[in-house]
């Protein structure tokens, strides 16, 4: 109480007519909220449930996860890796941006575990993942082919 009298009420970030005051960050985190955008089965129980999964780690140096970038999360109680396939936030030149945070649940070997994907991919993915793609690691060419449409 006392820590309220003393801070000004524009600086603090407490709801104030029902209105939250701090920023919104569409930047993906961590506990980032994604979209899953396979047809996978304990994607579509959580999309449906309406508890989405979040992000528990972003594997890259920077900790902030872009287009192609590979995340750890957790959905329905389980840890499932995954391939962002869409950001709000910010892109490179020549990389679309989305409405929302999109991505398609992968093994561990880095097959997808979905047969499909309903949303456009951005074409620009083609080469990042073969890139990122190795010779005895994991083969994330197979995300391209199931995809339906690209941008």
């Amino acid at each position: 109480m006392l820590l309220n009298r003393m801070i000004p009420k524009t600086l603090t970030s407490v709801q104030t007519n029902g209105f939250h005051t701090t920023a919104v960050c569409n930047e993906i985190r961590k506990m980032a909220r994604l979209r899953v955008v396979d047809n996978c089965e304990i994607g579509k129980k959580a999309m449906a449930e309406g508890k989405p999964p979040r992000v528990i780690h972003v594997y890259n140096k920077k900790m902030v996860g872009f287009t192609g970038d590979m995340v750890l999360l957790a959905i329905k109680g389980e840890k499932k890796k995954g391939i962002l396939v869409g950001c709000k936030q910010q892109q490179k030149p020549k990389m679309p941006r989305f409405d929302t945070n999109n991505v398609v649940l992968i093994d561990d070997n880095g097959t997808p575990l979905g047969t499909r994907i309903h949303c456009p991919i951005p074409n620009v993915l083609r080469t990042i993942m073969k890139e990122k793609t190795h010779s005895k690691g994991a083969d994330y060419t197979k995300l391209l082919a199931i995809a339906t449409k690209f941008v």
